[in-house]
């Protein structure tokens, strides 16, 4: 009887211990709203790293360089991992020519790049361009652009000569690379194979009509 008594007092004493633990912590977590409570082994996602979304405290001498930011501007003259850059040709008339007649694609016209091709031209050209090529995209039809030329049309000329629906892959992949009029540079968005797909598809869709 003593021991069945002792152990319901134990019992006792750990349930009061444990409801006062769990009342420490519900009040303790509402106190600050901001707070996300207790965090388990945080470590093992917090990163150790600068993230680059983050300001930065320029209270450490390291850190004082970073002028309040960890992304930084890329050093001059340099490239993204993977972004191997084809022969380059500088952002001219003259280097659009030049590289219409010696820019050659050396990606074969098999069904998976004209598909990624196809993904590629659909994320990012088509807006203006159309999926069908046509120039006639959401954007034209949302915030009446104009000039958005069709790619198969046979009476439609570039703004820099010639029908679209002749213009080499080399103008094409140098037009994606660099941009012209409205058409912002792709440089960065698309790697030189991404940019040779597109061309690809292009292509495909120069011969729709």
């Amino acid at each position: 009887m003593k021991g069945s008594m002792l152990a319901m007092n134990r019992n006792k004493v750990v349930l009061t211990s444990f409801c006062i633990l769990a009342t420490a912590v519900v009040f303790s977590a509402c106190r600050d709203k901001s707070s996300t409570g207790l965090e388990y082994a945080r470590n093992m996602y917090d990163p150790i790293a600068l993230n680059p979304d983050q300001p930065v405290s320029t209270t450490n001498d390291f850190l004082k360089s970073f002028k309040g930011q960890t992304a930084q501007t890329p050093p001059a003259h340099t490239s993204p991992v993977g972004f191997v850059e084809e022969d380059v040709y500088p952002n001219t008339k003259e280097g659009y020519e030049e590289a219409g007649v010696k820019l050659i694609n050396s990606l074969p016209a098999t069904e998976q790049n004209l598909l990624q091709g196809q993904h590629l031209f659909n994320a990012f050209c088509s807006p203006c361009h159309g999926k069908e090529g046509d120039g006639q995209g959401h954007l034209v039809k949302l915030e009446k652009i104009n000039g958005v030329p069709s790619f198969h049309d046979p009476e439609k000329t570039s703004s820099r000569g010639g029908l679209m629906k002749d213009l080499s892959a080399g103008k094409i992949y140098h037009t994606i690379k660099y941009g012209v009029n409205m058409m912002g540079s792709y440089a960065s968005q698309l790697s030189p194979e991404e940019r040779w797909k597109v061309v690809l598809y292009v292509q495909q869709l120069q011969k729709a009509k």
